[in-house]
């Protein structure tokens, strides 16, 4: 059963909300959260196993319980008894937010401090953050690569989509192109899924030493290469049979959305593949975004909306495009084809490197 906290009992979490990252911190340091998510797992036990003192450690899970991250039963007056369980994914998602590496720590380092306790004025126009804090676009090549780094912190849950609909998605596919593709993390991780395939990343030419870096590591590096270009100020190569938008329409106003998809008509072939992934709006996603939400009220230019899916459905039809369809996974997968025969062209855009 799902408990819905009072307004002013979230307020409270919130409030301690340094603490409470602290406690999830600590118990995926010592692995408590391994030991419960299968549970149950009784007190006395833990506390032994861990070296740690019962009672200390009934408090601790408290404050877990308080989260609503473990359901706690009771087997008596004696504490040591009581027996714990972890809801499920719990030991993967604090692995994700405040393990090594962790997006929400990646995020972190960004100057949201500029605007803490200064978000009225913020609000009101009087502060904004400066081009040298955070410039959207980014301005210089340092700036781009920084935020391409950071972009591919946040891909595991696009690759895994990616990956579990692999051989639907490549099947009689050669050529596919990553629009905006950061520094090649998903292209390379495609190339393992298809070995038929060749990936490229469509991006602003800074990016281009990144995708290197990727390129070097990946699977098949003979197969993975990188297009320099501006897509907001040129059309989209051509002579691929596929092609992704990947956690890109999502930073730009409604119009230059739907403007990228209809580049991405003229520029596929009959037949040709286009698909989008993106934080698509819904209540969980909201709360996860609520970083981009808070740092980007002091940049006008970021719109970094969250849209529902049904915007991207709709859109992509009205551009003409055939058989859209949504496929499952950590995040969904919009597909959709231009119509006509599959099959794909010469390649009349710049050669790739």
């Amino acid at each position: 059963m799902t408990v819905v906290l009072s307004p002013r009992a979230l307020m409270s979490l919130l409030f301690n909300g340094s603490k409470a990252i602290d406690v999830l911190a600590t118990a995926h340091r010592l692995g408590l959260l391994d030991a419960l998510e299968p549970g149950p797992a009784r007190l006395d036990d833990l506390a032994t196993r861990f070296g740690l003192l019962a009672p200390r450690l009934y408090k601790f899970l408290d404050c877990l319980e308080s989260l609503g991250f473990v359901t706690r039963h009771d087997k008596g007056d004696e504490i040591e008894a009581t027996e714990y369980r972890a809801v499920p994914g719990l030991a993967a998602a604090a692995a994700a937010v405040v393990g090594p590496g962790a997006q929400e720590r990646d995020r972190d380092a960004y100057p949201w401090r500029v605007l803490h306790g200064r978000l009225a004025e913020t609000l009101r126009g009087e502060l904004s953050l400066t081009e040298d804090e955070f410039a959207w676009p980014p301005r210089t090549a340092e700036q781009t690569a920084a935020f391409e780094r950071s972009m591919s912190v946040g891909l595991g849950p696009v690759i895994e989509t990616f990956h579990r609909h692999a051989g639907r998605l490549w099947a009689g596919r050669h050529r596919f192109l990553d629009v905006g593709g950061g520094a090649g993390t998903l292209a390379a991780r495609v190339i393992e899924d298809a070995p038929h395939l060749r990936a490229d990343v469509y991006n602003l030419p800074a990016v281009a030493p990144l995708v290197a870096e990727t390129r070097a590591g990946c699977a098949d590096r003979d197969r993975m290469g990188f297009v320099a270009g501006d897509f907001l100020a040129e059309p989209l190569p051509t002579g691929y049979d596929a092609l992704a938008f990947v956690r890109v329409l999502h930073d730009w106003p409604a119009a230059v959305a739907r403007n990228l998809l209809a580049k991405a008509y003229a520029a596929l072939p009959p037949g040709g593949l286009v698909l989008v992934c993106e934080e698509f709006r819904t209540p969980d996603r909201l709360a996860m975004q609520f970083f981009w939400s808070y740092f980007l009220i002091g940049a006008d230019s970021a719109v970094s909306r969250l849209r529902e899916l049904t915007f991207y459905t709709e859109a992509l039809a009205a551009t003409g495009f055939t058989g859209v369809e949504v496929l499952p996974g950590p995040w969904e997968l919009v597909v959709a084809h231009k119509p006509g025969p599959a099959g794909v062209g010469e390649a009349k855009g710049r050669a790739p490197s």
